[in-house]
């Protein structure tokens, strides 16, 4: 009878241990306030009341993109054109499934970067534009951002689109100014990752990231030890890539 007791109030435990699992949290107040943060883009100032204007002009297509017609597309500038792709992804991709809120963001550094656009992606033909223009589009983010002394998640995006490693020490530097944006040690883990640079791609850090169990949540703790590592894993990547 007393074995029976026993297996009937573990059971209630577990139980009540998988309830609380799944039971909706709201994150805390820092958690909530970081994740706005990491997900606020950098509005590029170049022809950006003609690209607003040509934006909200253009029709819903029948795929519910939103493209410039060629006509508006090929009378941008470089410059606003590259206004035009950083404030705005031509392609919908709707997520049906609602994401649950991160707990503790302000303490992880994730594996991947906030989303800079609300469910759109980059058209083929803003794809192409990011990287066949990649040393224009990186000095225009590096212009912008000694401005502002922001990289909105959109800039962050265009440099993965565009694998500018040679952004590290520019990135580095960010970085080191306040400590406050960890979506750019992140980015400094895509460009290796991107780069298959192999003291990343065999660490244990990776494998937790990337390895066959991570996802868009996937993360390691953000404190000084892993912080250091990152930085100075993309700094002998960048020692050897640019020789």
């Amino acid at each position: 009878m007393k074995y029976l007791m026993f297996v009937a109030a573990l059971f209630g435990v577990l139980r009540l241990s998988a309830q609380e699992e799944t039971e909706y949290r709201d994150p805390s107040k820092t958690s909530q306030s970081y994740g706005d943060y990491r997900g606020k883009k950098t509005v590029p100032p170049y022809g950006l009341a003609k690209v607003k204007a040509l934006i909200d002009k253009t029709p819903f297509g029948d795929d519910e993109s939103l493209r410039l017609s060629n006509k508006d597309y090929m009378g941008l500038s470089l410059r606003e054109k590259f206004t035009y792709h950083l404030i705005h992804a031509e392609i919908s991709a709707q997520n049906c499934d609602v994401r649950p809120p991160i707990q503790d963001e302000d303490k992880k550094i994730f594996g991947q970067m906030a989303e800079g656009f609300n469910e759109s992606v980059w058209s083929d033909r803003q794809s192409k534009f990011l990287i066949s223009n990649r040393d224009s589009v990186m000095a225009l983010i590096k212009e912008s951002v000694n401005r502002s002394k922001r990289m909105g998640a959109n800039y962050k995006m265009a440099i993965t689109e565009v694998n500018g490693w040679e952004m590290i020490p520019f990135i580095i530097d960010l970085y080191n100014a306040d400590h406050k944006d960890r979506d750019l040690l992140t980015l400094l883990m895509l460009l290796l990752k991107n780069n298959e640079y192999k003291p990343f791609m065999t660490s244990l850090s990776y494998r937790k990231l990337y390895g066959d169990d991570g996802n868009y949540q996937s993360y390691i703790d953000f404190n000084k030890a892993n912080e250091d590592l990152i930085m100075q894993r993309a700094r002998d990547f960048y020692s050897t890539r640019g020789k």
